[in-house]
């Protein structure tokens, strides 16, 4: 089989995207995409603006699933979710597979736990978020705050299982140098971690290419670091760009695509069928 375009990872106006599910299949169709999935945040307990509302997730179900088969004989449609993992909070993965009857599960952490347990270190956003959250919530310790969002993406991968897992290094995007270098002992040990945990679990890493074409990262999520890190351990991957609108669904895929070569890269994993395949990249 040759490797053609698809993304698992995207956004509908279920969630943060900005338009309606059947919009991206007709794009992903003018495209020449072969598969795509849906993915809107998973409703979650903590308010936030981007998560689907609890009250739309049947309506989700039903219209992704209606997608299915309404275009069943010009690309693959997949019904997933993006779970937030948040330590004693969020549901657990396996609930919201089984109760929505999802395709895959893709694991994220948007929402960092501190030691208030009422309150998070929002990594995502706006620039002001980031820094504002880490000298209220962790007194301006980089290094604690990075430690604590890769333990908890460790504990999602190792508690939660996910198919996929998100963005895995997105704590770099509102860093920008500014508080920590990645080269540093400490951060390269995190990595190594999360790479160890990763390993173990037989989870797919993402190679999200959101940060790119929007300008908000130099590198892909992940860098080239950890990418050479899971060539050397045969670890799977996928591409994903994380689409928010239908013109974004292969934005920087094939830049992506050429990356991932030069690594070293020969195969990537892509979903068919109701399971995960390798295919020549």
């Amino acid at each position: 089989m040759n490797m053609t375009y698809f993304s698992y990872h995207t956004h509908s106006s279920f969630c943060d995207g900005k338009e309606n599910p059947e919009d991206y299949v007709k794009e992903g169709i003018k495209k020449g995409m072969r598969a795509i999935g849906f993915s809107s945040h998973a409703p979650l307990s903590v308010a936030v603006v981007w998560a689907m509302k609890a009250s739309n997730l049947n309506a989700y179900i039903r219209e992704i699933n209606q997608l299915k088969e309404q275009y069943k004989d010009e690309l693959d449609v997949y019904l997933s979710l993006e779970l937030d993992y948040i330590p004693g909070i969020s549901k657990d993965f396996s609930e919201w597979s089984r109760m929505a009857g999802l395709d895959y599960t893709i694991g994220s952490v948007h929402l960092v736990k501190a030691e208030k347990e009422d309150d998070f270190w929002f990594i995502d956003g706006p620039d002001t978020n980031y820094s504002e959250g880490l000298e209220r919530l962790f007194q301006g310790d980089i290094q604690k705050a990075v430690s604590a969002y890769y333990h908890q993406v460790i504990e999602m991968i190792e508690t939660q299982k996910p198919d996929v897992i998100g963005h895995i290094d997105k704590i770099k995007m509102n860093n920008k140098g500014r508080f920590f270098s990645e080269e540093e002992a400490w951060y390269v040990e995190l990595l190594h971690k999360t790479l160890d945990a990763v390993e173990k679990s037989g989870s797919i890493v993402e190679v999200n290419t959101r940060g790119v074409y929007k300008k908000k990262s130099q590198k892909l999520f992940p860098g080239d670091y950890f990418l050479m890190e899971c060539c050397k351990r045969g670890i799977p991957i996928t591409i994903s760009t994380d689409a928010h609108q239908p013109k974004e669904l292969l934005e920087h895929f094939e830049e992506c695509r050429k990356s991932l070569k030069q690594i070293g890269f020969e195969q990537i994993t892509v979903f068919h069928k109701g399971e995960w395949i390798k295919e020549s990249i």
